[in-house]
């Protein structure tokens, strides 16, 4: 016996032509914000060599001035891209002296982590 997608077995329970009724929760807005700003911190190849180079530095820390000679930019693109880390719970901010020094923040890291795992509980 054929069985169509668009009219399926009498016998059976259908949520519609192509799949069972989605059951999972929706993702509340806010947590969906949240997780999407994280992504985008880290979806850019300078932040991940940014967040490499700072989670790899002596003593997990490292100065503006260290990360715009490593990586051969201008302090303004190193601020930017930091400060959109920062903003996104992935870096810490501590100003010595004239300098700032930023390190990886565990929580943050700890988000990631949980997004990668599973979106819908990241952050819950």
């Amino acid at each position: 016996m054929v069985v169509s997608a668009v009219n399926p077995d009498p016998g059976e329970e259908s949520a519609g032509p192509c799949a069972p009724a989605l059951s999972e929760p929706l993702m509340e807005r806010d947590l969906a914000e949240r997780v999407a700003r994280v992504l985008k911190a880290v979806a850019d190849p300078t932040r991940l060599q940014l967040l490499h180079l700072i989670q790899t530095a002596p003593g997990g820390e490292a100065c503006v001035c260290s990360l715009t000679d490593r990586l051969g930019l201008r302090q303004p693109t190193i601020s930017h891209h930091l400060k959109t880390m920062t903003t996104a719970g992935l870096l810490t901010r501590e100003k010595h002296g004239i300098w700032v020094w930023y390190a990886v923040d565990p929580e943050g890291m700890e988000t990631v982590q949980d997004i990668l795992r599973s979106p819908v509980r990241a952050a819950a």
